[in-house]
């Protein structure tokens, strides 16, 4: 998959995109915007500090064949269309997409028709999510949470056999940037006799990565763990916020319900599995003693080549901080390396017993932690379940989210004789 619109000389004549952090032309995320005119949502690429306007391009015929279905089927309301298409279409496009923005194209003589100003538009969620499901796969949160509540047996005896998963809501998943409003629930003190109900006081973050499902599979019909990469259109970052107090009192015995549907914040843009080549890594080899997973969840090639090497970051300011003009304090510097599943494989368990995926449909990878308190991905690891707060740099001190608090996650893909790539923002801020 590794081809020459990942040169790391090929530069673009949209001059922010040269060196950029997040969207270089070796990226060529696609999302959906509304353009500072106004008008209907339409698909896009992000190529530096501008949106490339697929739709116009499309209009100054900058496209042909399997390029040209893969625009047309972008270039909507929502990019379910061109998730349906699968690879070949799609790497079509992108080749398109490299030529037509490369230094010394033609095109560029069409900028002021091509581009948008990135920070004038608006963005929508990429594609219309008809079904969410979290996953539980980075081991090292499932084991720091689960010692909270069972220090002598954290992981429950299925966690290294499947990829344990719940449904989650679709309907409140929103692209980055929108408020996050504080739940209320029913919450139940250790020492209480019986719950009440109010606003949820241990507001906390989730840092996942997420990954949009491509064509779809018919119902009864598995993918089968060879093929399940195959299955997936791109990936964007997730921040799966979660009321522990509500999620404590509600969960048994069938897991977490209004704790975690009130809000899922996505980035808009989805990476394409063609701009993460060059950052594919073997999956982790599992520790002497963890079982080998059972045929339908184990695939060579998979193993050899579907785990992602892309460092994530978790940053917060408080409103103080703001006011004063500090910077965000960094959190959390962790690796998507530590998740125990890969995509694939969580997808191959996703439809093992038939299950239908629909193109656009999103799951959670589950919250991503590293192996000390600088690497964890929830401020219920960082904070020991709330007994340990931590400081910033105002001197207030935090153990879950306070009212003006902003999260923004981060996430970077690099490696040596390859360009960088990014994400884009993953932003919220809770209001009361």
């Amino acid at each position: 998959m590794i081809d020459d619109t990942h040169d790391a000389a090929l530069k673009s004549w949209v001059a922010s995109a040269n060196g950029h952090a997040d969207f270089p032309i070796q990226n060529l995320p696609l999302g959906v915007f509304t353009p500072p005119e106004g008008g209907a949502p339409r698909g896009g690429v992000a190529i530096g500090d501008s949106i490339l306007d697929l739709r116009a391009a499309i209009d100054e015929g900058q496209f042909s064949g399997n390029g040209l279905v893969a625009a047309e089927a972008a270039s909507g309301p929502t990019l379910n269309p061109l998730m349906a298409l699968g690879a070949g279409p799609r790497q079509a496009l992108r080749r398109q997409l490299s030529e037509l923005l490369h230094e010394g194209s033609k095109a560029e003589g069409l900028a002021a028709r091509l581009l948008h100003d990135a920070s004038a538009c608006v963005m929508a969620l990429p594609a219309a999510i008809g079904d969410y499901t979290d996953f539980y796969a980075g081991i090292n949160h499932a084991t720091n949470a689960g010692r909270l509540f069972r220090p002598d047996t954290p992981l429950l005896p299925n966690y290294k056999h499947l990829p344990v998963a719940y449904h989650s809501r679709a309907s409140s998943i929103r692209p980055s940037g929108q408020p996050v409003k504080r739940p209320s629930g029913q919450l139940k003190a250790p020492d209480a006799d019986a719950p009440g109900f109010g606003p949820s006081r241990r507001l906390d973050i989730e840092l996942e990565v997420g990954v949009f499902a491509g064509p779809g599979n018919d119902l009864g019909e598995p993918v089968p763990i060879g093929e399940a990469a195959d299955h997936i259109a791109g990936y964007c970052l997730l921040n799966d916020w979660s009321a522990r107090d509500i999620q404590a009192w509600e969960y048994q015995p069938l897991g977490p319900f209004l704790a975690k549907n009130f809000l899922s914040t996505i980035s808009p843009w989805v990476v394409t599995p063609e701009a993460l080549a060059p950052f594919r890594i073997a999956q982790a080899i599992r520790p002497e003693g963890d079982p080998r997973p059972l045929p339908h969840l184990w695939d060579d090639r998979d193993q050899a080549g579907g785990a992602l090497d892309l460092q994530l970051e978790v940053f917060l300011s408080s409103r103080q901080m703001r006011d004063k003009g500090l910077a965000p304090v960094r959190l959390s510097l962790t690796n998507a390396a530590y998740l125990y599943w890969t995509p694939a494989q969580m997808l191959a368990h996703h439809t093992s017993t038939g299950c239908n995926l629909q193109p656009g449909d999103l799951f959670g990878t589950g919250t991503i932690s590293g192996t000390d308190v600088g690497s964890y991905g929830s401020l219920l690891e960082m904070s020991l379940g709330g007994k340990q707060p931590f400081t910033l740099p105002t001197g207030e001190s935090r153990t879950f989210l306070e009212d003006g608090d902003e999260i923004v996650f981060h996430a970077h893909a690099a490696r040596d004789g390859f360009v960088s790539i990014g994400f884009g923002e993953c932003r919220g801020r809770v209001v009361g």
